[in-house]
C-alpha cells in the first residue's frame, strides 16, 4: 500500500512536470531527478514516522496497559 502511494506521487509530480513543460514554464530545479530524490525522502519520511509511532506505541501504551493491569490485580487480591 505505501509503495503504491509513492507510486501514485511520483506520477503526479511527473505529470506537472510535464503539463509545466507543455504551456512553457520550466525550473532549472524541477525536473526528472529531484522528482525521484522527493518521492524517495517522503518515503523515508513516512518510514520514520510510522516506526517512530510503532516504537511509542509499543512501549509507553504497553506499559500503561502493564501498569493499569498490575493495578487491577493489587486491587483484587486485598
Amino acid at each position: 500500500m505505501k509503495k503504491d502511494i509513492f507510486t501514485l506521487l511520483g506520477g503526479f509530480l511527473t505529470s506537472v512536470f510535464l503539463f509545466l513543460g507543455t504551456i512553457g514554464v520550466s525550473f532549472d530545479w524541477f525536473n526528472h531527478t529531484s522528482i525521484d530524490a522527493f518521492v524517495f525522502m517522503a518515503a523515508a519520511a513516512a518510514s520514520l514516522v510510522l516506526n517512530v509511532y510503532a516504537v511509542w506505541k509499543n512501549t509507553h501504551v504497553r506499559d500503561r496497559l502493564k501498569e493499569n493491569a498490575l493495578k487491577k490485580q493489587m486491587v483484587m487480591k486485598k
